[in-house]
């Protein structure tokens, strides 16, 4: 008995939250709900650069993924990505965002789109392959999102697809891939030595 519970702690704590995953989380999520509102404000001239071709505004949207993906590649504890993401959308709609509301629903569930290829690892692998596939994954909630709620849902099946796909990729460089290199920029600092993601050497 006493065998089988030492066997079990250090991966019930490895899940476990620490009081400083909750704040590391949450600063992260802070600093990204300030990047998503000042994007915000970029959003509309920008994407009246691309009105020909209006699908191709997804390839903007990656942007505002990224949070979940940092998140979840510190913290590596299930919600990271979840959590980070909501604090980062609640900011941005604090601050005065144009969305409004809806950003605490898309930020839900383009979290719920990362933390969801997290879970298919098992919250074990945190390298630049999941990272993007994470990205992709929170992309994908989001494309489908716009094309269903927003004023995107007039356009043809065509364009919708067009969109969703841009938003994919978008969610996979922007969102995953550039969170990726975040993480391995500061854990080269020293700033992530508290967490695993700082004494990590994976690269893939």
């Amino acid at each position: 008995m006493v065998t089988a519970h030492v066997s079990q702690t250090p991966r019930a704590g490895r899940f476990r939250w620490r009081v400083v995953d909750i704040v590391i989380a949450a600063v992260l999520g802070v600093a990204a709900g300030v990047i998503f509102w000042a994007w915000g404000l970029a959003w509309t001239p920008l994407s009246n650069l691309l009105v020909v071709i209006a699908p191709l505004s997804g390839l903007l949207a990656g942007v505002w993924l990224f949070a979940g993906v940092i998140g979840g590649l510190v913290v590596r504890k299930p919600g990271a990505a979840v959590f980070t993401e909501i604090v980062a959308a609640t900011v941005e709609m604090a601050i005065g965002s144009q969305f409004g509301f809806s950003n605490l629903i898309w930020g839900l569930a383009q979290g719920l789109g990362a933390e969801v290829i997290l879970l298919l690892f098992l919250y074990r692998k945190w390298g630049v392959a999941v990272a993007v596939l994470a990205g992709a994954a929170s992309g994908l909630v989001c494309g489908l999102m716009d094309t269903t709620f927003t004023d995107s849902a007039a356009w043809s099946a065509a364009w919708k697809s067009l969109y969703t796909a841009c938003t994919i990729v978008s969610g996979a460089v922007l969102g995953g891939l550039l969170s990726w290199v975040a993480v391995r920029a500061l854990a080269r600092t020293g700033a992530l030595n508290r967490f695993a993601a700082g004494r990590s050497r994976e690269a893939i």
